[in-house]
């Protein structure tokens, strides 16, 4: 059952699991690095006190905030102890501008109205309880704060073709189911600053805490 909109078909069966080979290819990362975080750039993200959530092994999240959206301090954050690892020695070059650590999305170990930015790249469609992360970016940040968002919706996860080689939770979100969980969490999100792409397959946006 969707946690917001009731229930759906089920997800179709995944035969082979790609999604890791994906996520953490160079290719992944160029696309994220140069076209997702020039555009979350664009749409006005900036801040200079930033958690980064779900960084991956490659430090996308955090990259971007450093090179693309004025992060000078960035808390960058995996549930996988191998990415984070991983996302330590990628982000090297950053020195103390960035660091790395293990933690759950839904519980995140920084304190209320304490960051100016959260970066979420991809992050959403893969947590099971989505609006409860949605929740914790809304207390992380200080009202007036950011978050940027990229994400892809059931309009693409739930395709018969792309679940058979990419294993996620099945009650994805819509594009509507998205942004009705930002506002009700207490994000305001412009039109100016959420772009919808592939038919609403492919979300970028810039959320304010209100």
């Amino acid at each position: 059952m969707d946690q917001l909109t009731g229930p759906r078909r089920p997800a179709p069966p995944t035969v082979v699991d790609a999604t890791p080979l994906w996520v953490d290819s160079r290719l992944r990362y160029e696309l994220g690095l140069r076209v997702e975080g020039a555009a979350l750039a664009r749409l006005g993200a900036h801040g200079a006190r930033c958690l980064d959530v779900g960084t991956g092994r490659r430090g996308l999240g955090a990259r971007v905030a450093v090179s693309a959206l004025g992060a000078t301090a960035v808390r960058a954050v995996d549930l996988h102890p191998a990415s984070v690892e991983a996302a330590r020695r990628a982000l090297a070059d950053l020195g103390d501008r960035v660091t790395v650590e293990r933690a759950d999305a839904a519980a995140l170990p920084v304190g209320s109205a304490s960051q100016d930015l959260v970066v979420s790249m991809h992050t959403l469609h893969h947590v099971p309880d989505w609006p409860a992360v949605v929740a914790e970016y809304a207390r992380v940040l200080r009202p007036g704060g950011q978050l940027a968002y990229a994400e892809l919706t059931s309009a693409l996860i739930d395709a018969r073709w792309f679940r058979l080689l990419s294993r996620h939770p099945a009650d994805r979100f819509t594009e509507d189911d998205l942004l009705r969980g930002l506002e009700e969490a207490g994000f305001d999100v412009p039109a100016r600053t959420h772009r919808s792409r592939v038919g609403g397959r492919w979300l970028l946006g810039v959320a304010t805490r209100r």
